[in-house]
């Protein structure tokens, strides 16, 4: 399919979810009165945000029987965890960098959207050669991921223990000390691990070392930029090939990378558009203020033309890999890693997804950020829900910063409680963990 041919498909699935947002959600029946019938452009569609769904998640989503209150616990019953919801959607989480934490509803045409992409996203990294050793070495498969919540990758991991392919999968929490990650690797042998990009980068410290000892045909990478020289090294070091994605759980399928290190957007069920301040649209290989998301998949509760956040350039003309796909880099994503000491004197690494524990763990938490001020002092920001004892939250949250600071053998490192609220940045998000400046 060329790039002609792709537009024509996206049109029409844009208009037919546009029409069936109108008919089945209040929201944007209200939110597109004045949109014409048939929408040729996306632009004559008005723009939605995180906060703006939230507000009217009961009015958003297109299925009556679905409500806040009934999905809010749902996400917070940990084992619940890959449970399908009236026996038919599926439930995720975002962690709110935003400020506002979000809850989804997938579909049943969604996860099957999400399956076929990532097959093809997978003949497009791997040659026969690849798909035949991990064939051979029985496809053992390797997640390390934030679990223990109803994040994206929690979820998928959940539904394929749950479908009893446990045997060949193995799911590390990335709250665990490295050192028992390398060990459960090393025991484990995986043929294919789907780390977060910032673990990656440790992972092969690691393997330099001489640590880890594993041979993956392929790291599939998630979650978080590195600079383009990090995959080149990952790659280097375990002798595989290196995979990245830029998705999120507004659309698990967004995009994947190829050897040319672009990430193409899958633009038959995505629309992604690059945009200033102002919400228009900027050129090609001039980087974005922000993006609009459309996820053409999921029509229980449609993501149109939705504020996302982040900041990319869109590449001006056709990639040398062949793909008729839209060619981005991503720049409003980079790993944030605390460089910490140990009482033996060593240097230890803990990505920011490691205080992803705090949603769970601490009651009434809204939003929280972990500031590093010195190279043994952590201070700790919150905001807590409405009508929440912030004090009580911030407290909380500084005691739960404690525990994974002990779980990872940091225990030289000062914590306190901040009452200043998180940072944002530019782009309207915070960092949930602000490293050390150099």
């Amino acid at each position: 399919m060329d790039s002609v041919a792709l537009g024509r498909l996206q049109s029409r699935r844009l208009q037919q979810l546009v029409a069936h947002a109108r008919a089945h959600s209040p929201y944007y029946r209200e939110h597109y009165w004045d949109v014409p019938p048939a929408v040729a452009d996306p632009s004559q569609l008005p723009v939605t945000t995180k906060k703006a769904l939230m507000d009217r998640f009961d009015d958003w989503v297109t299925d009556p029987r679905l409500t806040f209150d009934q999905v809010r616990a749902c996400s917070r019953d940990v084992q619940r965890i890959g449970e399908q919801l009236l026996g038919t959607y599926t439930v995720a989480t975002t962690s709110g960098t935003t400020g506002v934490p979000g809850m989804f509803v997938l579909d049943e045409r969604a996860m099957k959207v999400t399956k076929a992409i990532a097959t093809r996203m997978l003949g497009d990294w791997l040659s026969w050669r690849d798909m035949l050793m991990i064939v051979r070495s029985g496809g053992r498969l390797s997640m390390v991921m934030a679990t223990g919540g109803h994040f994206a990758s929690a979820v998928a991991a959940a539904r394929m223990e749950k479908h009893g392919r446990n045997r060949r999968l193995q799911v590390l929490s990335v709250h665990t000390p490295l050192p028992k990650i390398v060990r459960a690797l090393n025991d484990f042998q995986p043929a294919v691990i789907a780390p977060y990009a910032s673990m990656a980068a440790q992972l092969a410290n690691e393997q330099g070392a001489g640590r880890l000892r594993i041979a993956p045909a392929l790291l599939a990478l998630s979650a978080e930029g590195l600079l383009q020289a990090e995959y080149a090294r990952i790659a280097r070091v375990f002798g595989a090939e290196v995979g990245n994605s830029y998705a999120c759980t507004e659309c698990t399928f967004l995009s994947h990378s190829c050897p040319h290190g672009w990430l193409h957007v899958n633009s038959d069920w995505a629309l992604l558009e690059p945009v200033d301040a102002h919400l228009r649209p900027v050129a090609p290989g001039v980087r974005s203020q922000t993006v609009l998301l459309s996820n053409l998949a999921n029509w229980v509760q449609p993501i149109l033309r939705y504020d996302l956040g982040d900041r990319v350039i869109q590449r001006p003309d056709p990639c040398e890999c062949g793909s008729p796909f839209p060619a981005i880099r991503v720049e409003g994503r980079t790993a944030d890693v605390l460089e910490l000491g140990s009482p033996g004197g060593r240097r230890i690494s803990i990505p920011f997804l490691s205080f992803a524990a705090l949603e769970d763990r601490v009651n009434g938490l809204d939003a929280f950020q972990v500031v590093q001020t010195s190279a043994d002092a952590l201070s700790v920001r919150v905001t807590s829900e409405t009508g929440e004892d912030e004090r009580a939250v911030r407290s909380a949250a500084t005691t739960e910063v404690e525990r994974i600071l002990a779980s990872h053998e940091v225990r030289a490192v000062r914590v306190t409680a901040d009452e200043r609220a998180p940072e944002r940045t530019q782009g309207g998000k915070h960092r949930p963990v602000i490293p050390l400046k150099n």
